[in-house]
């Protein structure tokens, strides 16, 4: 009798301290913050208020800045000044009187013009220079236009990406919570043998090797949900850092399953994906680009104008002048700068389109092999699904056995393990299935669509 009470004293105390353990983490969980959230809802979020986002409509402003500088080659230039000069210079002290209009008889005086007294003149000017024709800056406007349109494209493929790395973070959350749901049917399942084991070995009909077995099982599935709760709270993480929001809050998510296929199979990378037109827009910007350095071969016109008044004391506005005129200015020879800077944008160019061919390329490949992973992860699925219903009843076979006593306890550990694997297993096909989807959509988008 003593044996048997100790022996259901050390039953207590271990079932006490799983209890323990599991309401420990259950209190840390309900602590946090939980709030149920959408696909659509967190790729709108994301593709909203991530960073990466900001970034790049900050990007289109500095370009759209950019572009509205370049109008400085057809406006106006306007300057105001104000002068105040000193000077006994003989040339200075005369022309001073000239534009002061103030020159008299005795001025011409050899003795006044070689030596003359310190002379004061306060000017008051607005000048205005009007470019009439400039080619080179009509190219620079359309080449800065294009880059504006370079970055929009930048921007909506930016957010595709984050769309697919949204998809992506929430089918891996929606494994986190399977695992967590078949880890808690494997421990309730192993709690339920942990008793039916304990009460055969307090009859005498099992081995402690046997009982031992199922606690280390019971500890094990444990230790794996303790795990699998923690990777909840990361993929959770993950989702608020991508939507731009703070941290811990644990997302509950529709169950898994498999995403539905959109449309046709599209085996071919479009031309037309934002991302390619991005590049080729940034090509055309270079070309444009080129053609404004060409221009500066050819010569410019501007005209000009100034108003200015003149007197020799300070706040008075006595004569007043004006000058006007049309410059024509042809640079002849610059030492070959236009030219190496043209052969420099030309380098950069191919350069560019390079890129643009090998991003094709590989694109083209991981779309192949994404439609062949899709692929095999479908095959998958159906062979985990018929995995999972062979392992369930096989567990039921063996549980009936086991309690008849006709299999050891290893035998029912071990079947119960595999079932639990192998509902593992086909929830990470399911995943590979929809994240291999959501990066088929990714490369093959040519819009919007991806939301």
């Amino acid at each position: 009798m003593n044996i048997l009470r100790n022996r259901r004293r050390q039953v207590s105390n271990f079932f006490l301290i799983v209890f323990l353990s599991v309401s420990l983490s259950l209190n840390v969980l309900s602590q946090q913050k939980t709030e149920f959230l959408s696909l659509q809802n967190a790729i709108e979020a994301a593709t909203i208020g991530n960073n990466a986002v900001q970034s790049a409509k900050i990007d289109e402003i500095i370009a759209s800045e950019k572009l509205k500088q370049t109008n400085a080659g057809f406006l106006p230039q306007v300057n105001f000044s104000y002068s105040a000069l000193f000077t006994n210079n003989p040339s200075n002290a005369f022309g001073f009187n000239l534009q002061q209009r103030n020159v008299k008889q005795e001025d011409f005086n050899p003795d006044l013009l070689n030596h003359p007294s310190g002379t004061s003149d306060f000017t008051t000017k607005i000048e205005v220079q009007q470019p009439l024709v400039n080619l080179d800056a009509v190219y620079m406007k359309r080449s800065a236009a294009v880059q504006v349109e370079n970055y929009q494209l930048k921007t909506e493929r930016t957010r595709d990406y984050l769309a697919f790395e949204t998809r992506k973070a929430y089918y891996q959350l929606q494994l986190a919570h399977q695992a967590v749901m078949v880890l808690e049917e494997a421990l309730t399942t192993v709690k339920s043998f942990y008793e039916f084991t304990t009460n055969r070995f307090d009859e005498g009909l099992v081995q402690k090797s046997d009982l031992l077995n199922v606690e280390v099982q019971v500890l094990d599935m444990e230790s794996q949900l303790h795990e699998a709760k923690s990777n909840v709270q990361n993929a959770s993480d993950y989702l608020s850092v991508l939507m731009n929001q703070s941290t811990g809050t644990i997302y509950t998510v529709s169950e898994i399953s498999e995403s539905s296929t959109d449309g046709e199979m599209i085996l071919v990378v479009p031309d037309s994906r934002t991302d390619f037109k991005a590049l080729q827009k940034a090509m055309d910007a270079m070309q444009l680009m080129q053609h404004s350095l060409k221009m500066k071969y050819l010569p410019r016109l501007n005209a000009f104008g100034s108003y200015q008044l003149n007197d020799k004391k300070l706040a008075a506005f006595n004569a007043d002048s004006y000058l006007a005129g049309i410059q024509l200015t042809w640079n002849l020879f610059d030492g070959n700068n236009i030219k190496r800077q043209i052969n420099t944008l030309q380098s950069e160019k191919d350069k560019l389109n390079v890129q643009l061919k090998s991003m094709q390329q590989e694109n083209q490949m991981l779309l192949e092999k994404s439609y062949r992973d899709l692929f095999n992860a479908l095959f998958k699925i159906k062979q985990q699904k018929a995995a999972v219903s062979q392992a369930d009843e096989s567990l039921r076979i063996l549980q009936n056995r086991y309690e008849e006593g006709l299999v050891n306890t290893t035998d029912i550990l071990n079947a119960q393990t595999q079932l639990s694997k192998q509902k593992l297993q086909l929830a990470q096909a399911i995943f590979s299935s929809n994240t291999t989807r959501a990066q088929i959509l990714f490369l093959t988008t040519t819009s919007s669509q991806s939301k």
